[in-house]
This record gives structure tokens, sequence and C-alpha cells, in this order.
């Protein structure tokens, strides 16, 4: 396993005074960023597959949304939500000057990515939605209430991998032990001294919407304010969010559209995947294209 990119720490202020934590990969400032957004429990090191491959040629920004990672802790929980999500990033582009950026949002930062749109599409040269949709799978939804704000700790570092692996088995069927330990590192923080838990603000999970609400979200117009951007959809095979039917719709619904179909993962994709890679090195060639 290579050595990760190194990156800077860098901070923002939200609009209601929050600070927030972004990784600043170094690129050029003549093209746009690549601005990652991850999902609903997981932080920027989610990206650093991204940053491996693609920083120094294209500067990689990877975000915690507020109450994740190296972000503050919102205390008020009702602001744990994309149009909050969609302000604070509007925020972080002001400060620092960026016009637009390629998007990558993995399942809720896809979500973010689509709800940016429809508020602002001038700021998205280009986007890539991982394992969302406007139709959520209601599968999927009650798979993360199982165990979305539920707080656990682990008495080390090699249980947490047991645990995470044996309850994620079905997702990555063919992940080694190393692969579990990369993905679980990426996810929890402590020490052999206090143990480890998730590095997200459990009270996120009070605004999570759940099987009972999946019928009523319909985000196609969402999605169609995506039209007339380079966008690639990429899809575990074995994912539980994201149908096979939803995803062919939606590269019918926008003009400029590539459907990808990752084999034997769940939700989802890491980016470290043949396919997932070879996605986006195409999607950033459709956006350098189009510059």
């Amino acid at each position: 396993m290579t050595a990760s990119r190194k990156w800077s720490d860098r901070f923002w202020t939200s609009v209601d005074g929050l600070k927030l934590h972004y990784r600043d990969y170094d690129g050029p400032l003549d093209r746009p960023p690549i601005l990652c957004l991850p999902g609903l429990t997981r932080n920027a090191a989610d990206f650093e597959p991204v940053a491996d491959r693609f920083a120094g040629a294209w500067r990689v920004l990877a975000v915690d949304f507020r109450g994740r990672g190296g972000s503050q802790h919102d205390p008020k929980s009702a602001n744990y939500r994309p149009a909050t999500y969609v302000g604070d990033l509007l925020k972080l582009l002001d400060q620092l000057g960026i016009a637009d950026a390629v998007f990558v949002g993995t399942s809720l930062g896809g979500l973010v990515t689509m709800a940016m749109a429809s508020n602002d599409s001038e700021r998205i040269a280009g986007a890539l939605l991982n394992d969302i949709g406007p139709v959520i799978d209601p599968r999927g939804l009650e798979r993360i209430a199982t165990y979305v704000g539920k707080p656990v700790t682990f008495a080390t570092f090699a249980d947490a991998v047991d645990r995470v692996s044996e309850r994620n088995a079905d997702i990555y069927p063919d992940f080694s032990r190393p692969q579990w330990e990369a993905f679980v590192k990426r996810l929890v923080r402590g020490h052999q001294s206090t143990g480890w838990q998730f590095d997200y603000d459990m009270k996120i999970a009070e605004t999570f919407k759940g099987p009972a609400d999946s019928n009523q979200f319909d985000g196609w117009h969402y999605l169609q304010a995506l039209d007339g951007r380079p966008v690639t959809i990429l899809r575990g095979e074995l994912s539980d969010l994201l149908s096979e039917e939803v995803a062919q719709r939606m590269c019918g619904e926008i003009g400029d559209c590539e459907l990808v179909t990752v084999p034997r993962v769940g939700h989802t994709p890491t980016f470290e995947e043949p396919e997932s890679v070879a996605a986006v090195e195409r999607l950033l060639s459709r956006v350098a294209a189009s510059l």
C-alpha cells in the first residue's frame, strides 16, 4: 500500500458560527477543484483514494460536514440536513474564491450535490453521484437505521475491525483484512486507553429519514438541475440503496451522463476499485474538455 498524499488541514466558519474542517490537497488553481462530499456517518478520510490518484493534477478539497470528523458538532440537531450543508459549502467556496467545482458526492454527499444544483447549478462544473439517486430503496434505509446514531465503544482497534467487517461483509465480500483495517481507520477515532468510537455526532440520527419516509421522497427535479453538466452515476452492483432501474432512469433524465456499475460491491464503492478510478478519470476528462 502506497503512502497517502499529504494535505493541509484547514477550517472555515459557517454562517451560524460553527468551525468546519476540510482537507486541502495541492493542485492547480486554473481549473475547478474536486470537491469531495462524504456519506451520512463518514468524513473526509474516505476520499484518500481520490486524492492519492488525482491530487497534484487537480486540487482536491475533502470536507467534513458539520458533526463529523474535524468539524464542530451542531448543538441544534435539526440543522443536520442537506439544505444546511449546501449553505456551509457555499460559504466555503465563497471564502476560497472558487466559482465552481467538480462535485464528488458519496450517498448523502450526492444528495447534497443535487441540492446544490437546484440552488445554484453554476457552482457545478461536473458531478459524480456515488451510489445515490432521487429515489432511495427502503431496504438500504432499514439497514442504515439499525446502526446510525447508536453509540458503540470498541475496546481495541482490532475489535472495531472485527465487528465492522462482520456487519458489512455483504457489502464488501472480497475485502482482505488489510482493506478492512484501512476502511475502519477512516471511520473511527480513539486510543488504546479510551477505546474507539465512530467519528460523528450521534445526534445526526435525529433528522435521518427512515423507511417510513422513503416513499415520500421524490428528488427527480433535483437531479434534473444537473442537466447540462458532465455527470457520472457510480453504482455498486450489490447496492441496497440505489437500484439498477433507478440508476438507468437517472442517465435517461439528463444529457451528458455515464452510468458505471462496480461489480461485487454494495453501498458504497470506495474509489479504490479500478472501475471507480476509471470513472473519475473519464469524468475529469469531460470536465477538462468543457473548460
